[in-house]
């Protein structure tokens, strides 16, 4: 079956906040087989909002909703798809006893403007919302299922889990289940990917490959379309030992491993500890290391040397090569690394200096210029880099290479290739 999933709202238009509505959403259904062929942004306005449903129900056996079932005068789904359907609207009792109740349990008194969340189409069906004061509502129009989740991302989430998904499930025969597996990569291009794989990819039917840049690395996603997960993964295996006897020693992990967790494991497994002195980023490699369960056997610390006087203080950087190089430099980033390395006697110190942005740059040192280090006991190993994106992301994209930089010196120290 076809779904289209319609997100209202002008804050998500303006950029204000970030749709993870659809996402979830997305990744629900595909695993019940249905199809997300098909989503909509739109603000809250009722021309717009009517003409981008009346698209929807034209393509899709079903079109979901995200917002616009709140309080104010500017949510109008509800409103406008019962206008549309030309169905009335009725108070429900039960519903205006809920939102009433979960009003009284954090004692506060419920305003009447909530009044307009316990109108209900007749024949809607509620998805009662036990998080939230806005309940799910499920139609059926022409053969057609339309479904109205509200858009806090909690509330939603709850009514799919408990009510949503098990209606779909009821009511439709089985759909069969869409699978993926994610290979992650490190240390190769994605243009190298893609010649390794292209007789793969250009044979392809069921499962199919899809490749991804994202943050300095490489997804590769396999995904097949079967009557059950362990078919699925059937289906996948095969075509996943392909890409491994071509692509082994770049891939890192599966799914939803991140490169912390694999430097992580490299540091628990050589018995190492580890320590960063960061400038640009600001404490964002320690802290994708500390978002790892048990990183406190490996992390001795961590210090954030933004200024020249943290850098001289903290991780000995001399006056000498802030005043001849600069901070943003190779010989700063090596006496941070160090530097680090010798205040928190860790195995491995990690110094990143460089140049965020959007200000701060020169001519000789633009934006998205950043030297990171490694230092162990032997010696202190320095790259440069140049990215080229907006501020926090030329900060991810740092802390990511720096944790890769660190997990390639542990396999340089084993011989390893990488």
């Amino acid at each position: 079956m076809i779904v289209e999933v319609v997100n209202t709202g002008t804050e998500l238009l303006l950029g204000e906040i970030l749709n993870t509505n659809f996402q979830y959403l997305s990744r629900q259904l595909n695993k019940l087989g249905y199809d997300v062929l098909y989503q909509t942004t739109v603000g809250d306005n009722e021309e717009r909002l009517r003409s981008v449903l009346k698209i929807a129900l034209e393509r899709a056996d079903i079109v979901i909703t995200t917002g616009g079932l709140g309080p104010t005068r500017g949510d109008i789904t509800k409103e406008v798809i019962a206008d549309m359907l030309g169905l009335e609207m009725y108070l429900d009792l039960d519903t205006w006893d809920r939102i009433n109740s979960f009003f009284v349990k954090k004692g506060l008194c419920m305003s009447s403007n909530n009044d307009k969340q316990a109108m209900v189409p007749l024949g809607a069906e509620i998805l009662t919302n036990e998080v939230g004061t806005a309940p799910g509502l499920a139609l059926e129009h022409d053969g057609k299922l339309i479904v109205l989740l509200p858009g806090p991302p909690s509330e939603l989430t709850y009514i799919c889990e408990q009510r949503f998904l098990p209606l779909l499930m009821r009511r439709y025969s089985q759909q069969g289940v869409i699978y993926s597996r994610i290979l992650k990569m490190r240390g190769i291009g994605e243009s190298s990917v893609a010649a390794q794989l292209d007789d793969i990819i250009t044979s392809q039917s069921n499962p199919t490959i899809a490749i991804y840049a994202r943050r300095g690395e490489i997804i590769v996603r396999i995904t097949a379309k079967a009557a059950d997960i362990e078919a699925a993964k059937a289906m996948i295996s095969g075509t996943e030992a392909q890409i491994y006897e071509r692509l082994s020693k770049f891939i890192y992990g599966v799914d939803d491993a991140s490169l912390a967790e694999y430097l992580g494991q490299e540091l628990l497994n050589s018995g190492s500890t580890i320590a960063f002195a960061e400038s640009c980023t600001g404490g964002l490699a320690s802290s994708m290391i500390t978002d790892i369960p048990g990183s406190s056997e490996y992390l001795l610390g961590s210090v954030v040397t933004y200024s020249n006087m943290a850098k001289q203080k903290l991780v000995n950087v001399s006056a000498e090569n802030l005043e001849k190089y600069g901070a943003v430099s190779e010989q700063v980033a090596c006496e941070m690394a160090a530097g680090v390395k010798d205040l928190f006697g860790s195995t491995y110190g990690v110094g990143i200096t460089g140049i965020a942005g959007p200000g701060g740059a020169t001519e000789e040192k633009p934006v998205g210029l950043v030297y990171m280090a490694v230092a162990d006991g032997n010696d202190v190993r320095c790259v440069k880099h140049l990215f080229g994106g907006t501020r926090t992301e030329n900060k991810l994209r740092s802390a990511l290479a720096a944790i890769s930089m660190v997990i390639d010196k542990i396999k340089d120290g084993r011989n390893e290739e990488i």
